[in-house]
């Protein structure tokens, strides 16, 4: 498997759910220091020509080059999207994954994306014949150059399990929602721990409210001059998490981003990671 080179961020802010805001928020974004843009080609949850409109604006603005940028984007299959799809249903998946690609470089103005992600599998349980069809398609996207790396999202330890059983080529990247419940998906970080892939977490404030409010993580943000996001930023990079954040507010952006500066306390740590899970 290629090892991620160094330009591998180390925070992705995330354009879900940002609709008309999206140009203004991916631009914002870049203007606030982040480096790296998580997106998907899908029109249901994404809107991401918005977020190549916003790109365009910071070039404009001299404010970053494309080579200064890590994008991202994704693949979805067909039960994941709305009716503006960016590739011929009744083509095969081979076919999709390659319109998809081609849909996602014109709506970044692009020629290639740091990274292609499976947006899920086709099925909640199984890693399919589907799913290694697609796989295999989005390899020849990244042998042909219009990707440096590929990952996998919303996949369980079993998913990851079952790929690696079929001895396909494992992900760059494993992203999916963290929730501290579950300790943090944590079976599904020691995968990627010991296979030398990134896990990129996402949700890891809207998902963890109850953790926000409790008292060891005030008590550390107190202690630390710092708010309970960053302690909760952190933390996640502290685990190996490269987080995500998706806030549309300025000053939420400079202080996520200032959460690379925090270092807790040794004790904090496991403290953190036993809360809920």
């Amino acid at each position: 498997m290629p090892q991620p080179p160094s330009s591998v961020p180390d925070f992705l802010y995330g354009t879900a759910w940002k609709e008309d805001r999206t140009p203004a928020l991916t631009e914002l974004a870049l203007r606030m220091g982040f480096r790296a843009i998580d997106t998907a080609n899908q029109r249901r949850h994404y809107f991401e020509e918005g977020v190549g409109q916003g790109l365009a604006a910071a070039y404009r603005a001299s404010l970053v080059t494309r080579a200064d940028l890590f994008l991202q984007t994704k693949f979805t299959y067909q039960p994941g999207q709305d009716h503006r799809l960016p590739y011929d249903p009744a083509a095969s998946l081979s076919i999709q994954v390659a319109q998809s690609m081609a849909s996602s470089l014109d709506h970044l103005a692009t020629g290639y994306v740091d990274s292609y992600v499976l947006h899920g599998p086709s099925s909640n349980h199984d890693w399919t014949d589907a799913d290694a069809e697609v796989w295999e398609a989005m390899r020849k996207e990244r042998d042909a150059g219009r990707t440096r790396l590929l990952g996998v999202s919303n996949v369980s330890l079993r998913h990851l399990q079952q790929m690696a059983a079929t001895r396909a080529e494992l992900p760059a990247f494993v992203q999916n929602r963290c929730y501290a419940r579950l300790g943090w998906d944590r079976a599904v970080r020691l995968f990627c721990r010991e296979r030398k892939i990134i896990y990129q977490g996402f949700s890891l404030l809207t998902a963890n409210q109850e953790v926000l409010r409790h008292p060891l993580i005030a008590s550390l943000a107190a202690s630390a001059n710092a708010t309970q996001a960053q302690v909760v930023f952190s933390f996640a990079r502290t685990v190996g998490i490269l987080p995500l954040t998706g806030t549309s507010d300025a000053e939420h952006m400079k202080q996520d981003l200032a959460s690379r500066d925090l270092t807790l306390p040794p004790d904090a740590v496991p403290a953190i990671e036993s809360l809920a899970g």
